[in-house]
């Protein structure tokens, strides 16, 4: 049965640059599925909102996170950090701590931005979260995609630059691999 992957991707951009870098993985293999897991809808964190169980969008989004094999979050960097939408989706993902829809899950990260960092400071605070919810994040692989206004069509929505094509492919191609050998440690 071929694997699946789901997409998160941390803009709520209409037509974000990374959603567009997130859409080109989904034509890199044959090998596996592709779902995408939205985050707009889901409310300001609050543990007043858990009392009764969760709301129905936030049992939804926790439930694409668990039918998937592996999780590849593709973010933005707003002012030198993680999106706000994206830190909210998963604080919402952490919960319950004991026993959180993320926890040990694979996880990737990409990022996508026009300045020249490629959104490391967003990868290291996101690292640093998904970490401490104990999440299996890809070691030692980083994707980070600067000038990505240069690297798109945004009017097709398509990525047109090869080079990074074929990083993202390696990097898929990795981030597969991950998921068939991350460590299980109880």
């Amino acid at each position: 049965m071929p694997k699946t992957i789901g997409l998160i991707c941390g803009s709520l951009r209409e037509k974000s640059y990374n959603r567009i870098i997130a859409q080109s993985l989904t034509d890199m293999s044959d090998s596996v599925q592709f779902r995408w897991i939205e985050i707009k809808e889901l409310p300001l964190f609050n543990e007043d909102l858990e009392v009764g169980g969760d709301p129905v969008v936030v049992t939804s989004f926790k439930s694409s996170i668990q039918e998937v094999d592996g999780i590849i979050i593709v973010s933005p960097e707003y002012n030198s950090g993680i999106p706000g939408a994206l830190k909210n989706a998963l604080d919402w993902a952490s919960r319950p701590s004991k026993s959180s829809v993320l926890s040990r899950k694979p996880v990737g990260l990409i990022g996508a931005t026009p300045g020249g960092l490629g959104t490391a400071f967003a990868q290291m605070q996101i690292r640093q979260i998904l970490e401490a919810m104990q999440v299996h994040v890809l070691p030692f692989q980083k994707m980070l995609i600067s000038q990505v206004h240069e690297k798109i069509d945004s009017d097709q929505k398509v990525l047109t630059d090869e080079k990074t094509k074929r990083y993202l492919q390696r990097y898929l191609q990795q981030f597969i691999h991950w998921i068939d050998h991350t460590p299980v440690i109880d």
